[in-house]
């Protein structure tokens, strides 16, 4: 019996070799879309479950209320780590963390020199996270201040094959350290990427700032990481850390502790008052719907095409059911057919998914592979072309099996379009979604460039941030001398964060500030020639200088900072920062510094020589930017030769930070269009199908003086009618969605009521040509061949 359904269904799928390509390359784009999608989201989805007790890690997040609403955020004040030890509050064990840097290694008297990323870490890290070791035991790596523990990649970037361990490295150019132990490479799927861990204890003995703050409940500047002894008593647990601020000291404004299970880290990052509101969650689900209606999509091709075509297999039904053919064995065999479809359409999706998948990993910046060798995937793979088989071919299958042999054999059957109304409902869901898309696809790219038009408040053209090392601090003066000198370097100054980001926050007090009124100011520390070097506009007074020696204690503010403190007479004025006044002497223009699709912080900026952590160069303007980079490279060279020349361009830092919405943008734009597509492959197929079977009343038309205008027209209307229908219902749905949407940036596009109209004359022409096509073949036929039989 499988034999011969085999048979029947390779004989048809040859003899209707048209509708046959028509399907498969239906089905098979659609599901090379959603195998894309779905590698993506997998990944998403996989963070940091690698790591065995990834269930039960928690980071110690603070919240507190403050500029009208509630805020949450990881930096936490040092002691907190010990307090956070284990006690009877079902903390297993508490680790502390710096923030990861790059940091310099180097062994064979600087014969070997990389850069790599390195977190300061306490003795518990190791254990808690359990990344694998190759080499060492994790509990006792990390104990010593005056060793190191590395990845495997840089084991053998360094030392070649032989053995790491106890092997010497000069650590950013200051320190001797050995190599206590070698963890494998940290997988992509990790929130935490780094190639070195150095000892906290390291950082207690050469960095007295931590000493310092070692008993300092107020510098929220470490995470700290806990591990439960079971998830279920994660509330406990949080209940007994809650009020550990106010317990010492903290009083100024509630301010608490909670804890953020790891497992949200990913994809539930987004916080607004003080409650998780999305993150990449949002995506995901976003594009694993998507997937799903590409499929749908492609499905209901091949159940259009297949009830379409039903009178060319009615007789074959028909005289089935006559030889004694049960109901059940016709759907069986039918469904059989779309399964084996499905089974050649995935085929060939997987080669094509492979070869696609440079270029996407490209495009989504990541580097997927499809996992050949985990049953998972074929059992998905299994479900895949199951569920394709059956979705498909389920209409079909009881829609052809339900004909009456009798009805049949004579002739009687009622096919075509007077069975159309189920195809007419398909097609109308297939052009909703695809309007759905575009419309998305239009909106999002509106969302965009509006905040990329955005004034930044500073100049981004041939601005370098540098990466700043011990060298740098130490000959910091006469590098800028000689970096003005060689005339390709316009200006030069220090800060605490690059301009593209915002490292620290503060508060504020001023003259009439209200009681109850703690407003956060992104916190600056810099020196001299700072406005001049980033290109910001000073409103009022003046920018620190060596002429004024007082600028130690003075402070500078941008516009919203001012338009908060509604000062009349602002330079001069007196502000409380720390405990201590300092005399505003400037007021600078709003700069967008952090999230671009939020309104400009407050900020204030401090005179400070000492706490720095970055370098940024305005080169001249030049017909040749390599020359310039390649003279101020020369000094770098001289001045901080240990260390390689590594600067980041400010415009392209920036463009990072739309990293997720151009994902968005394009992966939208690209499924929309491929949508279109596989859309547009079954409405050729349907129309070529419908000019077919209305042959004899074209020709007889033709006879009777019809034009072919008038035919084209003719045959084009009823599809005109359906995706007509499919904006009416489609728009609506659309703007709501994407009102949803666009809730949650603060600084957003509108939904423009021409967006509506153009789309839907977009689908509209679209299915317009592909139904001409047809049309116009159908109506330039000889009626006296279409007729010839009658």
């Amino acid at each position: 019996m499988f034999r011969n359904y085999f048979v029947i269904t390779f004989r048809n799928l040859f003899q209707n070799g048209f509708y046959s390509f028509i399907n498969i390359a239906g089905l098979s784009i659609g599901i090379t879309c959603s195998i894309l999608i779905l590698l993506w989201v997998v990944d998403e989805l996989s963070y940091d479950k690698f790591l065995p007790k990834a269930d039960r890690l928690y980071q110690v997040w603070a919240s507190a209320e403050f500029d009208g609403k509630k805020h949450a955020w990881t930096s936490v004040p040092l002691p907190t780590h010990e307090a956070m030890k284990p006690a009877n509050n079902h903390i297993k064990r508490a680790a502390v963390a710096d923030w990861g840097f790059d940091h310099l290694l180097s062994v064979n008297n600087d014969e070997k020199r990389i850069t790599k990323r390195a977190y300061y870490v306490s003795d518990e890290f190791l254990d808690m996270f359990e990344f694998p070791m190759v080499k060492g035991n994790s509990s006792q790596v990390l104990n010593d201040p005056s060793v190191v523990v590395i990845s495997e990649s840089t084991a053998r970037a360094l030392f070649g094959d032989e053995d790491p361990i106890d092997k010497v490295i000069h650590l950013d150019n200051e320190k001797d350290v050995k190599v206590s132990g070698v963890f494998k490479d940290v997988p992509k799927n990790s929130t935490f990427q780094f190639d070195v861990l150095i000892p906290w204890k390291y950082r207690e003995v050469n960095n007295p700032w931590i000493k310092e703050n070692q008993t300092n409940w107020g510098n929220y500047s470490f995470q700290v990481f806990i591990e439960l002894d079971d998830p279920k008593n994660a509330g406990d647990a949080e209940k007994s850390i809650k009020n550990l601020l106010a317990e010492h000291g903290e009083k100024e404004m509630k301010q608490t502790f909670f804890l953020y299970p790891m497992l949200r880290w990913r994809l539930f990052s987004n916080f607004e008052n003080g409650q998780e509101a999305g993150g990449l969650n949002d995506y995901v689900q976003m594009f694993t719907v998507i997937a799903v209606f590409i499929i749908v999509i492609a499905c209901i091709n091949f159940m259009n095409l297949a009830t379409a075509r039903s009178e060319r297999r009615a007789r074959e039904v028909g005289i089935r059911k006559s030889v004694g053919s049960r109901r059940i064995e016709l759907i069986a065999q039918f469904i059989g057919e779309s399964t084996v479809i499905a089974f050649l359409a995935f085929a060939i999706a997987i080669l094509a998914a492979q070869l696609l998948l440079p270029y996407y990993n490209q495009l989504v910046e990541k580097s997927l592979a499809i996992p050949y060798t985990r049953s998972e995937f074929w059992l998905a793979s299994v479900g895949i072309i199951l569920l394709t088989g059956l979705v498909s071919g389920s209409y079909p299958a009881f829609y052809l099996s339900s004909f009456e042999p009798v009805k049949v054999l004579k002739g009687k059957v009622s096919v075509g379009r007077g069975a159309s109304t189920p195809r007419k409902v398909l097609v109308t869901l297939q052009f909703g979604f695809s309007i759905l898309l575009i419309i998305g696809t239009i909106v999002i790219y509106r969302q965009i460039q509006l905040v990329k038009n955005r004034e930044l408040g500073y100049q981004q053209d041939n601005l370098i941030s540098v990466n700043y090392n011990n060298e740098i601090r130490k000959n910091y003066k006469p590098l800028k001398q000689e970096l003005l000198a060689t005339g390709a370097v316009e200006a030069v100054t220090r800060s605490n964060s690059a301009i593209t980001e915002v490292n620290s926050n503060n508060f504020v007090g001023w003259p009439g500030k209200p009681e109850d009124v703690r407003v956060i100011f992104t916190t600056i520390t810099t020196e001299y020639d700072y406005t001049k070097t980033m290109g910001i506009k000073i409103l009022e007074g003046r920018d620190f200088s060596e002429d004024f020696k007082s600028d130690s204690s003075a402070i500078i503010v941008n516009k919203a900072a001012l338009d908060i403190m509604n000062l009349k007479d602002p330079i001069g004025t007196e502000l409380d920062l720390w405990g201590k006044k300092r005399k505003l002497i400037g007021i600078v223009d709003n700069v967008l510094m952090d999230d671009p699709f939020l309104p400009v912080k407050p900020l204030f900026m401090i005179y400070h020589e000492t706490w720095i952590d970055n370098m940024t160069v305005r080169l001249k303007k030049t017909e040749s930017l390599t020359e310039s980079l390649a003279t101020v490279e020369k000094v770098f060279a001289k001045h901080a030769p240990a260390y390689p020349f590594e600067y980041k361009f400010a415009d392209v830092e920036f463009q990072k930070k739309f990293t997720h919405i151009n994902l968005t943008s394009k992966l939208a734009s690209l499924f929309a269009g491929l949508t279109i597509v596989i859309t547009g492959l079954g409405l050729f197929g349907l129309a070529a199908f419908t000019a077919e079977q209305r042959t004899k009343e074209i020709g007889i038309r033709k006879v009777l003086g019809a034009t072919v205008p008038g035919l084209v027209g003719l045959m084009s209307k009823d599809f005109s009618k359906l995706v007509i229908l499919s904006f009416i219902a489609s728009a609506p749905l659309a703007w709501w969605l994407l009102s949803k949407y666009l809730e949650r940036y603060t600084i957003r596009t509108s939904i423009e009521w021409w967006v509506f109209p153009v789309t839907g004359l977009i689908a509209l022409f679209f299915a317009l040509t592909i139904v001409s096509t047809q049309a116009l073949r159908a109506a330039h036929a000889n009626p006296a061949s279409s007729l010839r039989s009658e």
